[in-house]
């Protein structure tokens, strides 16, 4: 059996669900169709089975003996028992799913035979027996869950969290759900990291791994070191790229991964879009109490790496080129992915007020997203948000519960106008919110982070405290980078019946979500015309894959 009461100590019998799913037995009868999916091996006292920062990514079925994993230890942390496998037990968690490098170290300690199964095999098992691919998937989830807990410190990051950059690497970071340990450049433990690893103040942010030291690291950096960037697929051509891993670029993942389609998903910042900034969903089917967008996107992502998709991130697109033979698209590294089909669901950006110094401030009190990143930030401050649509008025809420006082800015007379009326109800009765309309965001003042902020109503500039201003003021398409696919007027994708002599497919009509590029695809927001909200978003990523199948169909 597993031990795991000595390593979580002060966990009580609250977590025992967790504890279940992450250290299960497995029944003899699943155990021997598991092993028939691998390797047999005999190991010995001593032997190493992966290593911290090992690619290896086989899961490993212990028949006998034991094998304990392990965090390596660091210069500010001893080395740290996470799970003693013995028969009928596995060592693997998340990144059997994701690729990512190993985040802890196996050796045996008791001797006895093992069995490895590899990549390929692992993936079979996974589409082929739903009864094991369950019980393995609630244990990689739950081991993640406990790793975040107690081994962070085999990826320590030292840096000043309130940054641009620092917020920048939180974000990927929890995004990806990557255990980590955050230590502040100015705390005494920060200070003697730096000085362990070598490090000055020019090097942050830095992460400090059991292998290596990342200096003036950013996401892209970090992504590459833990293994999460683009790696050709096993077939060499994709059937499906998606660009973009918002609700509809998941949804296609999971629909087009599930239904056997060698699908490819990337982000150019990390999986969720702007629909994981989100503090709260409450208006999406299934959710009566609501849940945070990172919740919902995050379950998305690992349901459509059980069905096998290829994610990565940050990866941005750089370039799509069509012609008869398929699709190539360009990362801006220069990579190229040739697929057979592309779904664009890059979705929007949101829009920047045209003020003095607002670049300065991004990351430093300017933010486009209230989760719990930003609301840490702020914490008993006085803050802004800006706009009038649905995203404003769940950041206002959800901020009221955390931050001093919120002023909630919307340039129109009428709250209702463009906002959900329970939310607007929910605003008009939380004392902590002050709604102020008819009034615009003129001008920001601070040194290194935005500390006020000067409101005009009716031709009145009024000086107010601000130390966090939250944009939520509409959003342009992410189409920058497309060329050869007819846009609208507003730089959205028109589709299907929206494209009239746009079109330039021969012996066919568009299909549904089909763009004026044959083959080529879009969903979600970046849509011309689409509702914009999270559930239609879902629905057409979903639809979306079986024009996919009709266009690939057309091209047999």
């Amino acid at each position: 059996m597993s031990t795991y009461p000595t390593v979580f100590p002060e966990l009580g019998e609250q977590e025992s669900e967790l504890f279940a799913n992450a250290f299960p037995q497995i029944e003899p009868h699943l155990f021997s169709r598991a092993v028939s999916y691998g390797s047999r091996h005999e190991v010995a006292v001593g032997d190493i089975l992966f290593d911290v920062g090992d690619e290896d990514c086989d899961l490993i079925l212990v028949e006998t003996g034991t094998v304990e994993i392990v965090g390596t230890p660091t210069a500010t942390a001893p080395e740290e028992l996470f799970l003693s496998a013995g028969p009928g037990q596995f060592a693997g968690e998340l990144n059997l799913l994701t690729g990512q490098t190993r985040l802890l170290s196996a050796r045996v300690a008791e001797a006895g035979v093992i069995h490895r199964i590899d990549p390929a095999g692992f993936r079979l098992l996974m589409a082929q027996d739903a009864e094991l691919s369950d019980l393995l998937l609630r244990g990689f989830v739950a081991r993640r869950v406990l790793l975040a807990r107690r081994t962070g410190r085999n990826l320590e990051v030292i840096g000043d969290p309130t940054s641009g950059g620092g917020l920048a690497l939180q974000t990927f970071l929890a995004r990806q759900e990557q255990p980590h340990l955050w230590l502040t450049d100015t705390s005494d433990e920060g200070r003697k990291a730096m000085t362990e690893a070598g490090l000055t103040d020019d090097d942050l942010p830095a992460v400090v791994t059991p292998r290596e030291t990342l200096r003036r690291v950013n996401p892209g950096i970090l992504s590459q070191h833990l293994g999460l960037t683009y790696r050709r697929t096993p077939k060499g051509v994709a059937d499906l790229t998606i660009v973009g891993a918002g609700p509809a670029g998941l949804a296609a993942a999971v629909y087009g991964a599930s239904e056997g389609l060698e699908t490819v998903l990337l982000d150019a910042v990390a999986t969720g879009g702007q629909a994981a900034a989100s503090s709260r969903i409450e208006n999406y089917m299934g959710f009566p109490f609501g849940l945070s967008g990172a919740a919902l996107t995050g379950r998305a992502a690992v349901q459509a790496l059980k069905f096998g998709a290829h994610l990565a991130s940050p990866c941005a697109v750089a370039s799509l080129d069509s012609g008869p033979d398929g699709h190539v698209i360009t990362l801006i590294d220069g990579t190229e992915i040739p697929t057979r089909t592309v779904l664009v669901a890059t979705g929007a950006a949101y829009r920047n007020l045209p003020l003095d110094r607002w670049p300065h401030f991004v990351g430093n009190g300017i933010y486009y997203a209230a989760t719990d990143l930003e609301a840490q930030a702020v914490a008993g401050l006085p803050v802004t948000v800006v706009g009038g649509a649905n995203s404003a008025g769940q950041a206002a809420i959800y901020l009221a519960r955390r931050a001093g006082q919120v002023t909630l800015v919307v340039r129109g007379q009428d709250l209702y106008a463009k906002m959900s009326s329970y939310l607007v109800d929910r605003i008009l009765a939380e004392p902590r919110i002050t709604v102020r309309t008819a009034t615009e965001v003129t001008a920001l003042s601070g040194a290194h982070r935005l500390s006020e902020i000067t409101l005009t109503s009716a031709g009145e500039p009024e000086s107010c405290g601000c130390f966090g201003l939250f944009c939520f003021i509409g959003a342009a398409p992410a189409t920058d980078w497309l060329t050869g696919v007819a846009l609208d007027d507003n730089g959205f994708l028109p589709t299907d019946v929206q494209l009239g002599d746009r079109w330039t497919g021969v012996g066919r009509g568009p299909l549904a979500f089909e763009t004026s590029v044959p083959g080529v695809f879009a969903a979600g927001d970046v849509r011309s015309e689409s509702m914009k909200r999270v559930a239609a978003a879902v629905g057409e990523g979903a639809s979306a894959v079986r024009s996919v199948h009709q266009a690939l169909a057309f091209r047999a």
